[in-house]
């Protein structure tokens, strides 16, 4: 069997490729995100009959599919910050209608050689009977524009005039992130309350972040989707230092699931202010979560919101 970018269409919704591990793809910081992204922009302009790369709105301006939430569940073999130099995967990704100014796309991350049916990928199967082996991933994507030029704050929702949407499969209810990424946007977390199951361990811990005009913005001049995730991360090692474990430690973090919802965008020269609260299990059996928020400092206007749940340690 080959592997490299050798990509095909299993059927008008899904995307299938064989992939060999690269450098520009591994390691314990944002740049897998990165590449499921890019994979998402390739499924739907497949399916869609679309080229998301240069999609134009109705006044001919530039229309960006960009991220609105990003889910991922980590596997007992596949994790996002566990893969190496030359592994070998089977991609599978497929694209679900969510209207006619957003698309939802599934991705399975499968280690070479592992026996799975071959049929399109499910959202029942994300949701409900994941294979442990397999790391997943799940986008929710929005068109947006921008209202004024040079800026990234007041982004408007659009469509694109050709992007085709009717022929996909819909999801369940249940299934749907919708209701889920509303109300973490409308209370500032994932966990109102708190996580079930689950004891706040220490106080929050704030910090400041100025967004880096040479690694967070992407070739549009916007905040780089991928970026929040090493943004949140350094949330994320802040509770990790503050627990007492080393930075060694930190880089072989896995994974269980990461959520992120993106509420916003940001200009140059913005600073951001960081919270994350730490939460441990009442029971043996779960991993600890980080529960965070990045603001924009001084206007306190939410941009984002995360949550990390780590596997158990061994």
């Amino acid at each position: 069997m080959t592997y490299g970018e050798h990509v095909w269409m299993p059927d008008a919704s899904s995307l299938s490729r064989r992939v060999v591990v690269t450098p520009g793809m591994s390691g314990g910081g944002s740049l897998l995100f990165g590449r499921i992204g890019d994979w998402t922009w390739d499924a739907v302009s497949a399916a869609c009959s679309t080229d998301v790369h240069a999609a134009r709105n109705h006044d001919g301006e530039p229309a960006y599919l960009s991220f609105y939430y990003y889910r991922i569940r980590g596997g007992t073999v596949v994790q996002p910050h566990g893969l190496g130099f030359g592994d070998r995967l089977q991609v599978s990704s497929r694209v679900f209608d969510m209207g006619s100014r957003s698309a939802l796309t599934l991705h399975r991350l499968a280690p070479a050689g592992l026996d799975l049916p071959d049929l399109p990928l499910e959202a029942a199967e994300f949701h409900e009977h994941p294979h442990a082996a397999c790391l997943y991933a799940e986008t929710f994507n929005r068109w947006v524009s921008r209202t004024r030029s040079g800026s990234n704050r007041s982004l408007a929702e659009v469509s694109p005039p050709d992007f085709a949407h009717e022929h996909l499969p819909r999801l369940a209810n249940e299934h749907s992130p919708r209701t889920l990424v509303g109300r973490a946007r409308q209370t500032g977390t994932f966990h109102p309350g708190g996580p079930a199951g689950y004891r706040p361990g220490g106080s929050p811990l704030t910090r400041t972040y100025a967004l880096d005009p040479v690694r967070d913005l992407n070739g549009a001049g916007l905040l780089y989707f991928a970026a929040f995730f090493s943004i949140f991360d350094t949330g994320l090692l802040a509770l990790w230092r503050a627990a007492g474990r080393d930075d060694a430690a930190f880089l072989q973090r896995r994974i269980a699931d990461q959520r992120i919802g993106f509420f916003g965008n940001a200009d140059i020269g913005t600073v951001f202010t960081i919270t994350a609260q730490r939460w441990l299990p009442c029971a043996a059996g779960r991993g600890e979560i980080a529960d965070l928020q990045l603001r924009e400092s001084g206007s306190d206007r939410l941009v984002s919101v995360a949550s990390i749940e780590l596997a158990p340690a061994p």
